[in-house]
């Protein structure tokens, strides 16, 4: 699922996500979602997340949940 719109990206998900020293490359970044820091209901480049070790950065990938 990519992570495009508000309502796919919870708290606890493990996403991937491009942080902004990281947007010419497209490095991705992997990490669980501590705070969702976009307002809008969508965006065209990732909803913007802080994820638990401080990194922030666009989601780009969310993970499946275990069991």
């Amino acid at each position: 699922m990519n992570g495009q719109k508000r309502e796919d990206v919870k708290i606890g998900s493990r996403v991937e996500v491009v942080a902004k020293a990281d947007q010419k490359t497209g490095i991705l970044t992997y990490g669980i979602v501590a705070e969702i820091l976009t307002n809008s209901n969508f965006h065209p480049h990732g909803i913007k997340v802080r994820l638990e070790d401080g990194q922030v950065g666009r989601v780009q990938n969310i993970m499946p949940s275990k069991g």
